[in-house]
This record gives structure tokens, sequence and C-alpha cells, in this order.
């Protein structure tokens, strides 16, 4: 049974009317021509798009012939309506892409140019590798439907497997040996040299706006940076405790259930504020009921980061199988990474779990349940392990590595603590499951999950205990009606700002 917290169905619909509507647009002719326009201007030489179109989740990708080259390239263009803030999005993507080549071996599309167009907006240029086939084709069950969501196929030898995320892994490492001062996005500051200076951009954010009607007044400011980790898990935990608020429909099935929901984010919060959930599976984790019983492999390490220390470490949001171009030949070789929209300087702590995308589908939506999730996973971390320390003897001496810290964020739990920081969808089955227990130890069993509030409720302070009653009235009051509510960006910002006591 999923475990995935319902979307609003009234703004999925709205989503994907949008979709369509954006689809139709990318593929009109008058854009097409534009297109071909604008790159035959750039290259000097007559330009024609090549059919078919590519439509992603937020871009459109124009395959487009220039003649007298050999080589095609790929014009990309946000679509209209899907991607949050489309100009900024695109001018940081092409930052940490010309990052990353300049400093890694990633294999990544050659970026030939970037900007915003008078008549196409903001865009990329970048190489065409030829192949619409991704790493997901190789690793997957057999699927029925292009739209059903690939599932790491169970026979797959060991050997394969050893051999891919081995690649994935050396990528990763390489990722992380850089250190940024601040949390936030990059910006191309002068020709080579780039900054942290606008917000962190996450696919939670973006699917919490389409899928929960979120009003992108209430996420965090275009010039909004963080200077400590702590900061950051506070912003995130701003965010579980907005999808509670803004998400008209299909959030609350009763009064216990709103009450669960909003118990559990609002000491998630307070952990956050405290400082301790960067700390959470730590060598200094004290505080947590787990840290005093806790059995791992190896002595717990020290933090990657405090606070003002500045080794944020570049996190990409994004990076799963799926984005991984492989050649159509029948190698099966990696070409390149691609969609690096979703990359910012994070805290390490982001960097040290291992992947949740060893299974390619996600732990909320598996068929058989959190716990038969982790049971699979178990299995399969243990060979992504062995295949990283392997990459990890490749890299020069002194080098950041990243196995011990993964296998200890998987044994203490820090896995799911940060997962359920960053996915809104996942949150409260994650909390309730892993988290409430590890945070603060037992609690009564035998209570349905709808009134697990009863059991935590007494570490609220009276505010917010009486916050949880007008919440309590907001959400059965929605709930008589099935609408999308638009919001006043200041009267969004202040009614979050009412249920978040600092």
């Amino acid at each position: 049974m999923s475990a995935r917290q319902d979307s609003d169905d009234v703004a999925w619909e709205r989503s994907d009317e949008v979709w369509d509507e954006d689809m139709r647009r990318a593929q009109r002719n008058s854009v097409g021509h534009k297109i071909e326009a604008f790159a035959g201007n750039m290259f000097g030489s007559p330009a024609t798009v090549v059919d078919p179109i590519i439509l992603g989740g937020f871009n459109a990708l124009y395959p487009v012939r220039i003649q007298g080259r050999s080589d095609a390239v790929l014009v990309r263009c946000p679509l209209s309506h899907r991607p949050l803030f489309p100009e900024e999005q695109t001018l940081s993507e092409a930052a940490t892409i010309m990052f990353l080549s300049q400093h890694t071996r990633i294999p990544i599309p050659k970026l030939s140019n970037y900007g915003v167009d008078t008549d196409i907006g903001p865009f990329l240029v970048m190489q065409d590798l030829g192949s619409r086939r991704d790493l997901c084709d190789v690793l997957a069950a057999p699927r029925e439907s292009f739209d059903e969501t690939p599932v790491l196929a169970a026979d797959i030898p060991e050997s394969k497997l050893l051999e891919v995320y081995h690649k994935l892994g050396s990528f990763l490492l390489q990722m992380a040996q850089f250190t940024f001062p601040r949390i936030g996005s990059l910006v191309e500051t002068s020709p080579g040299s780039f900054d942290v200076l606008t917000r962190p951009m996450t696919v939670n954010m973006a699917t919490i706006v389409h899928q929960s009607n979120i009003p992108r007044s209430i996420l965090p400011a275009k010039d909004t940076t963080y200077p400590t980790a702590d900061a950051w898990y506070t912003a995130l935990a701003d965010l579980q405790l907005a999808t509670l608020l803004f998400q008209h429909n299909d959030m609350v099935e009763s009064a216990d259930d709103c009450r669960t929901k909003y118990v559990a984010r609002q000491l998630f919060r307070r952990l956050a504020k405290q400082g301790r959930l960067s700390s959470f599976g730590f060598s200094d984790d004290r505080w947590s009921a787990q840290a005093k019983s806790l059995t791992v492999t190896g002595a717990l390490p020290a933090p990657p980061s405090g606070p003002g220390d500045g080794a944020f470490r570049l996190w990409a949001d994004d990076f799963r199988p799926a984005n991984i171009l492989v050649a159509d030949d029948g190698s099966d070789a990696i070409l390149g990474a691609v969609d690096w929209e979703f990359a910012y300087a994070a805290p390490a702590q982001f960097v040290l779990n291992p992947p949740w995308w060893l299974l390619l589908q996600v732990p909320e939506l598996w068929e058989d349940g959190l716990e038969d999730w982790a049971r699979v996973y178990d299995g399969r971390v243990r060979t992504w392990l062995a295949a990283l320390e392997a990459a990890e003897r490749d890299m020069p001496e002194g080098a950041f590595l990243l196995a011990g810290y993964m296998r200890q964020s998987w044994e203490t739990g820090r896995f799911w603590l940060d997962y359920a920081a960053r996915k809104s969808f996942a949150f409260d089955a994650i909390y309730w499951k892993y988290l409430d227990g590890m945070f603060f130890g037992e609690r009564e069993e035998g209570l349905p999950r709808e009134e697990l509030w009863k059991t935590r409720v007494d570490l609220l302070g009276e505010e917010e205990r009486d916050a949880m009653e007008r919440m309590v009235q907001i959400k059965m009051e929605e709930a008589k009606e099935r609408v999308l509510v638009e919001w006043w960006d200041e009267e969004a910002r202040e009614r979050l700002a009412s249920f978040l006591f600092d």
C-alpha cells in the first residue's frame, strides 16, 4: 500500500490542463520557427528544427540541425507554466553545468550558450548526444507502458549493478569534493567564476506548488541564501507545515488526522530550530533517544559542517538514473548526465546519505509499503557501498570520501531524516514510522495512525496546542468545498507566520 500523502486532486487536474496547454504551445510551428531563427542567428547559418521535439517535466528540447555542421544541438527552453522561476532556474543550471564541466570529469553535454532571448525566453544551447535512452531503461524491470513508474529489475545481475553503481558513485564523489560558503544556487559572476547568490531550488518546491497549490510567495525569496545547515532544515520544516496549511483538498481525512500531521510538523520544526536535526546520527548527537542505545559499524563521525564553517557541498536534487543518458547501440555506455536545474550548495548531510534511487522507485510509492522498500533497499545499498568503496580507491589522496558516512546514515536513520525533510508527500509516513521513535523514544502502542498525536502532544507548548485546534477548524471548514484558493502574497506569508512559534 502506498505511503504517499495524497496531493490535491483539484490542483493536479489543473496542473494536467496546464501541461497539455504547454505541450500544444511548445509544438506550434510558430515556436519552431522562432527557435530556427534564434539558432540560425547564433551559429550564422540556416537552422532547422528536427522532429520530434522532446518534452520533459519542465522543459521543451528542440533538436536543431545547423547547415554546414555535422553535429546537432539542442535548444532547451522552459515550458510556459511548469518551472517555478524559469529565468532564475535556467541561469543557475547553466552555472552548475559550467562549474562541473570545468572542475570534474562527469560527462555532461557541452553547453554552447545560455541566457534570456527576447523571442524565445530563457534558453540553454547544448550538445545533442544523439540518444533518447536513459539508465532506467537499462536497470528497470519490463514495463507494460512508458507511463508506468520504473522499478529496479529483481533479477538484474550483481555484476551489472556493480558496474553501474561504480560509475555513478564516481560522479557523486567528484561532486562532493567542493565546498561553498553558503547554502543556495550557483550564479556565474564572471567568465569561469561562480558564487552562491540565489535561493536553493528543489524538486519538492515545484511538486508542492503544482500538486498542493502552495503559494509561491511563501517559498524562500530570490536572494535568500542560508549560512547554516540548521537554517536550511528550518526552512524545509516551514514548507512541510505550509503544505498542511495551504493544501485545501485531500490533505486530511479527519480532525485527528489533522492533529497527527500538525504535531509531527511542529516537533520536526522545533528540532530544526534547536539545531538538533543537523547533529542527528553524528558524534555530537546527545539529545535523541536513539543515541543512548545505538549500535553501528564503527564510531560515529563528527558532523560534516557546523554553524558558520561554510562546508556546504554540491547536491543535485534531481540526480537519478532517469537523468543519465546511455548509448542506444546496445552497449548501454553512459553518455552524459542532464537536468541540473535543481542542483545547489546544500548541507553536507544530504551528500552523506546513500541515494534513494537505488531501487528507482521512491519509498512512499512502493507497492508493498515502507518496510518492504527498506528490506529490499538494504540488500541493494550493500552493493552500492561495495561499488562506492571501489570508486574511492581511484580518488586522490586526501579526497573527501562518502562510503563510511553513507553506511552509517543507513544504520542510524539519518537517511530517513533527510529524505522526509526534502519530500512533503512522504513526510507523515516516514515521521511516524521511523523518526518519532528515534527522536523521542518508545510511545504507546496500539493507537490507530490518525491518533498518534496523542502520544506527543504534551511536548508542544500552550501556543502550539491552541494553534493545533485552530488548524483543525481551518481544515474541517475547507473540507466542505472542493475549490482552489489563490492567496495574495502578503496574506499567505502572514497566514503561515501565525503557525510558526520562534
